[in-house]
């Protein structure tokens, strides 16, 4: 079980690095515009926004991988920084779309579960 816990934590740590991708630098153009469903005029408007929001995606990824690899003694900062995911992606679901329930808060609270039982 320990080693699915790691891997769920690093694919959750993956989706939020490719999220600042998406935030930081993909935003405005096709691709972003897409994922995220806005016009270029919105996107152009929020850019700064989107920018900032992928930047603490970025802190989440770098925060997972980290409690990964303090291995054992990771363990607090790994339920935290999970549990951050989850509280996070529920709060999307519930003021943004509910799309962000299954892409972030349920693999964050899949890896959670994991790592408890393990």
């Amino acid at each position: 079980m320990r080693q699915l816990a790691v891997a769920l934590t690093l694919f959750v740590a993956a989706l939020h690095a490719f999220f600042l991708v998406l935030e930081m630098f993909l935003w405005d153009r096709p691709l972003g515009r897409r994922i995220f469903r806005t016009t270029p005029e919105f996107a152009r408007e929020s850019k700064t926004l989107a920018a900032n929001q992928g930047l603490y995606n970025g802190f989440l990824a770098a925060g997972l991988a980290w409690s990964v690899m303090l291995g054992a003694t990771g363990l607090g900062a790994r339920v935290f920084f999970l549990a951050c995911v989850v509280v996070a992606g529920l709060y999307g679901g519930y003021t943004v779309n509910r799309r962000v329930v299954v892409v972030q808060a349920l693999p964050a609270a899949l890896a959670l579960g994991a790592t408890w039982l393990s």
